[in-house]
């Protein structure tokens, strides 16, 4: 786009990682269409009820920003901060509330929104502690889920899409706080951990 153009409402300026991109798994429009068809499902689902979306913070940001929009019901929206991660690309095994809920989840329907399932280890822990405040329903939306994370006792209820085994970046995920604003998920090339 040179001086003169004008950006079209909506346009977002796709950052230019160069060659930190390995591949892209999924991109923009269609993380953007199963958003749209999972908010039609949870529009059905809650309908008449009062949902209290709680994101996952810091990588559920923009899965929640663009879920709330396209839902057609009235929505609350609290975040919490839960870290396993650090830095690296495998979980520490130890889970921190680094930021809790604002407000009382007693009676209500609670919708927790996650970037990942990864190990399930994070979504475990948060929904043991969100489970022991009385909340009336308690379910989970998962934009990606990786075929490691299956286990019966971690329902999530909305899952956007499976992804391998592997590291991915993009869409609110990131590595060393880095890739989040990237519109897809895509996986890193191996120079960029050795740097």
């Amino acid at each position: 786009m040179t001086s003169g153009d004008a950006a079209e409402p909506g346009d977002v300026p796709r950052p230019a990682f160069g060659d930190d991109i390995e591949s892209v798994l999924i991109d923009g429009p269609q993380i953007q269409a199963r958003l749209r068809e999972l908010a039609a499902q949870i529009t059905d689902d809650y309908a008449g009820e009062r949902l209290l979306l709680v994101g996952v913070l810091k990588g559920a940001f923009m899965v929640m920003a663009d879920l709330a929009r396209y839902l057609e019901l009235p929505v609350e929206v609290d975040f919490m901060a839960v870290s396993s991660y650090g830095s690296s690309t495998k979980t520490s095994g130890v889970v921190r509330i680094l930021k809790d809920l604002e407000r009382d989840i007693a009676g209500r329907h609670i919708l927790v929104v996650e970037d990942i399932v990864d190990s399930g280890l994070t979504l475990k822990y948060l929904l043991r502690n969100l489970a022991a405040r009385g909340p009336k329903s308690l379910e989970v939306l998962a934009l990606l889920a990786k075929p490691s994370s299956a286990r019966p006792e971690l329902r999530v209820r909305y899952q956007g899409f499976e992804v391998p085994d592997v590291f991915v970046v993009g869409y609110g995920l990131d590595y060393a706080e880095r890739y989040r604003n990237l519109d897809c998920i895509a996986t890193l090339a191996p120079a960029v951990y050795s740097s």
